[in-house]
C-alpha cells in the first residue's frame, strides 16, 4: 500500500471511529429507548422497471416479500414469510383473498412445454400455510390446503378444493365442487354445500383477522410499552368474580379486539 493508500485508510478508519462514538452518545441520549434497524429486508420490492401495486388496504406482513410485476387488490392479505416473486411474468391477486404463512408464489417464462405462465389468484380465495404456488390459476373462492403444491398450468376452478399436501402436476384441472388430494392429487370426492360455505368464510375471517395484525403492527414502541402496562393491570380481574361484588370496571379501548375476530364474543352478545 502506498503513501497515498495509507493515508485514504487512515481517514477511512477515523471517519468509522467517529460515527461510532457520535453512535454511543446518541443511544446514551436516548436512554432505555433505543430504535434500531436490525434487518435490511424489504416488503415490498421492484425488479428494475417493475413494481408492486398493492391496494391500501392490503395487509403485507413485515417478514413477507412482495417483488415485481405484482397485483394485489382490496381487503387481501400476504402473511408472515410469504414470498410473491413477480420477475419473470406476472402475478396477479384479487380482492378479499389470503396467501398463510410461507406461501410461495412463483411465474414461468419457459418451461417443458415451452408455455409462458403468470399466476392468476381470483377473489377471495384461500391459500394455506406453506402452499406453493407456481405458473397456476386459481380462480374465485377456491381453497388451497396447507403444503399443497399446484405446478405450472394448473387450473383449480371456482368452488373446488386442493387439500393439504397435495401435489397437482403439470397442466391439472380440478373442476368446480371438487376435492382433490394425494402425491399426484386426484380426484377425491365432491364437496358439500357446507364446505364451500366454509371456503367463503374463511376468506373474511381472514380478512378481519388482517385488519388486526396490520393495527398491531403499526403500533410504536411507546404504544407497546403502554398495552403491557395495562394488560398486567386487568390481567389479575375476574369478570365473574366482580359481577358476584357488584364491581364495574372499565376496559380500556386499547385492550378491547374488534367483535368480527371473536366470533364467541358476538354470539355471547347475542343472547345477553
Amino acid at each position: 500500500m502506498g503513501t497515498l493508500g495509507r493515508a485514504i485508510y487512515s481517514a477511512g478508519q477515523l471517519i468509522r471511529k467517529t460515527g461510532q462514538a457520535v453512535d454511543r452518545l446518541g443511544s446514551h441520549l436516548q436512554g432505555g429507548y433505543i430504535e434500531e434497524q436490525l434487518s435490511r429486508h424489504r416488503t415490498v420490492l421492484n425488479i428494475f422497471d417493475k413494481a408492486p401495486v398493492i391496494d391500501k388496504d392490503v395487509f403485507v406482513a413485515p417478514s413477507a416479500a412482495v417483488i415485481g410485476d405484482v397485483q394485489i387488490g382490496k381487503g387481501s392479505s400476504i402473511w408472515y414469510g410469504s414470498v410473491l416473486r413477480g420477475d419473470v411474468n406476472i402475478i396477479r391477486i384479487g380482492s378479499g383473498t389470503n396467501l398463510q404463512d410461507n406461501s410461495l408464489v412463483h411465474v414461468a417464462k419457459s418451461n417443458l412445454s415451452g408455455m409462458v405462465l403468470p399466476t392468476i389468484i381470483g377473489d377471495n380465495v384461500t391459500v394455506g400455510h406453506s402452499a406453493v404456488l407456481h405458473g397456476c390459476t386459481v380462480e374465485d373462492e377456491a381453497f388451497v390446503g396447507m403444503g399443497a403444491i399446484l405446478l405450472d398450468g394448473v387450473v383449480v376452478e371456482k368452488n373446488a378444493m386442493v387439500a393439504a399436501g397435495a401435489l397437482v402436476r403439470q397442466n391439472t384441472k380440478i373442476p368446480s365442487g371438487e376435492v382433490w388430494a394425494g402425491n399426484p392429487a386426484k380426484f377425491l370426492r365432491k364437496l358439500t354445500d357446507e364446505e364451500i360455505a366454509f371456503i367463503s368464510q374463511s376468506a373474511t375471517n381472514y380478512t378481519n383477522l388482517a385488519q388486526v395484525h396490520a393495527a398491531e403492527n403499526s403500533k410504536s414502541y411507546e404504544e407497546i410499552e403502554f398495552e403491557k402496562v395495562l394488560r398486567k393491570k386487568y390481567a389479575t380481574k375476574d369478570e365473574e368474580y366482580d359481577s358476584m361484588l357488584g364491581v364495574v370496571r372499565e376496559i380500556p379501548p386499547e385492550l378491547i379486539l374488534p367483535d368480527n375476530v371473536l366470533p364467541d364474543k358476538a354470539k355471547k352478545a347475542l343472547k345477553i
